[in-house]
């Protein structure tokens, strides 16, 4: 099972500043934190683009407008966006969110 980050490398969406911190808090934690991941910047492909449009949950879109990187997923299975993550983390139950087993200590190298 491999973690994908969904992201946006560029936007013209007003909240890019916003997008960019979200984006890269979540990869400064998976990275410190060892945990393997794939990147899809939907930006470069409109293929991964509408994947990730297509397999959010319609409960987890907004009123208006499109969900917004970053996304994460376990493989094809939805885990949540960066609000979700970022209440796993407060919880300590990032592993639990992300549907992945923490490594023991000594074996995160």
């Amino acid at each position: 099972m491999v973690t994908r980050v969904y992201t946006a490398s560029s936007s013209c969406s007003t909240t890019v500043s916003g997008i960019k911190k979200q984006q890269q808090e979540v990869m400064q934690y998976l990275e410190s934190h060892n945990i393997e991941c794939d990147i899809v910047d939907i930006t470069m492909s409109e293929e991964q683009r509408q994947w990730m449009y297509q397999n959010i949950p319609k409960d987890k879109w907004p009123e208006h407008g499109n969900p917004l990187p970053p996304q994460i997923f376990n493989d094809t299975t939805y885990c949540g966006d960066f609000n979700d993550f970022f209440e796993a983390k407060e919880s300590n139950s990032v592993y639990s969110f992300l549907r992945i087993k923490q490594k023991p200590k000594g074996e995160e190298f």
